[in-house]
């Protein structure tokens, strides 16, 4: 089966996950995406956090299956010359360097441009051309900081706290995946290949658009009804509004209470949880489910403002009904009543789920040294294709097969060898 992205040449001169994170999507659905990596040395996720020494990491083979890898030095005179073949001959390049240092290597945007006109240039930075911080280096953490996900997460009485999720990494690349696949469109229109740039900070702050919503409304009202600092309580409890979005805990973000609440076990499994949503609409639903059915017609909880104020009491009597309940039976109950839930997954538990591996969101696949290892696989779904999850490349596993297609006999390719260009 032709998959969509066929014939779609890709450089992937990027490193760690912001941009790998790209190119392995773009892999995934057809395209021929060929990682340029330092001689001897190539992506540093190569040997971060290894769990079987001398052998790559999980991080790097989870970010960079279905690619091709290829070995350049492209400071030297040879090396940029194998680069600029490549880029005559490609349809997109992905990078993600510190500010500045490709067009130190001597591969500014205006010179890709003149190099292949076609070519999309799809780049991630820390933040966007024009900001006073755009020289900063940037990575995951401090992206989230920047784009208010650490302010507004965590507990009202802790500092701010940072996500497991790669809003700033992953998150970019999704971003950027995005950007490369409309500038294609749009060279099918005009024929001509153009700059498309992703800042770690704008995607983050796209994930967080209601926090910005949400602090527009405090800037009217001076409170937010759906937190649990609303009404102002005189213990203080659960603090107080200032002039900013304060953190929230495990409140939803949309306007319907949410929040953890403990299942049978939680004294020794950590994650002994499910989350709860009291939707509106559902809550006559709901006090069937929790046997409070005389709560569906009292005033002091029939509506949404009415509940407001005692809502952590109405989470702590739910609480009781789910004391005798693992987390799995709680969730089979509720999803009968269409009540919003979910159990909370351990990591070991996503790992282990038979229903993730039908889908496909996790998959083993197998690399020549390393074997058989989990990793996540698409997480769009698609009706004409599923994509088929290969093994991540050994270091320089194609540059024999790379430079012999671009015209370099074997003794040539042994002298760059010599030479550490490849």
């Amino acid at each position: 089966m032709s998959l969509p992205l066929e014939g779609i040449k890709v450089l992937d001169f990027t490193a760690v996950q912001a941009g790998p994170a790209c190119t392995q999507l773009l892999a995934w659905f057809g395209a021929d995406v060929l990682k340029i990596e330092r001689p001897g040395v190539g992506d540093v996720t190569r040997r971060q956090l290894r769990d079987i020494e001398d052998l790559d990491a999980l991080y790097f083979t989870m970010l960079n299956s279905n690619k091709k890898s290829l070995e350049l030095n492209p400071k030297s005179a040879d090396g940029k010359e194998i680069m600029e073949k490549l880029i005559r001959e490609a349809d997109v390049l992905v990078e993600n360097f510190a500010p500045g240092a490709l067009d130190r290597m001597g591969f500014t945007w205006e010179h890709i441009h003149k190099l292949n006109p076609r070519l999309i240039f799809g780049s991630v930075k820390g933040f966007s051309d024009g900001h006073s911080y755009s020289d900063l280096k940037v990575y995951e953490n401090v992206a989230q900081c920047a784009g208010g996900s650490a302010s507004t997460t965590g507990f009202w009485d802790g500092p701010p706290t940072i996500s497991a999720a790669a809003l700033g990494d992953s998150n970019t690349g999704m971003h950027l995946v995005i950007g490369i696949l409309t500038a294609l469109i749009s060279r099918e229109k005009t024929g001509k290949g153009q700059k498309v740039a992703v800042s770690m900070q704008d995607a983050v702050i796209n994930l967080c658009r209601v926090k910005l919503r949400d602090q527009q409304r405090l800037d009217k009202v001076g409170y937010l009804e759906e937190y649990p600092q609303y009404p102002v309580r005189a213990d203080g409890e659960f603090g107080t509004f200032s002039d900013v979005v304060p953190r929230g805990g495990n409140a939803g973000g949309g306007g319907q209470p949410g929040w953890i609440l403990k299942c049978k076990g939680w004294e020794t499994d950590p994650n002994a949880y499910i989350y709860f949503t009291i939707q509106d609409h559902v809550w006559e639903p709901i006090c069937k489910a929790i046997g409070k059915p005389e709560w569906a017609n009292d005033p002091a909880y029939m509506t949404p403002r009415a509940r407001q104020p005692h809502i952590f009491e109405i989470f702590a009597d739910i609480e009781k009904w789910l004391a005798d309940k693992t987390k799995f039976e709680a969730v089979d109950v509720l999803r009968k009543f269409d009540i919003p839930c979910a159990p909370v997954l351990s990591m070991k538990e996503i790992e282990e789920s038979p229903d993730l591996r039908a889908t496909g969101t996790i998959v083993e696949v197998e690399q020549k040294k390393r074997g058989k290892y989990l990793t996540v696989g698409s997480p769009i779904k698609f009706s004409g294709f599923k994509p088929s999850i290969t093994g991540a490349p050994l270091l320089g596993e194609h540059t024999d097969e790379v430079l012999t297609g671009l015209g370099y006999s074997k003794d040539k390719i042994q002298q760059l060898r010599e030479a550490k260009v490849v």
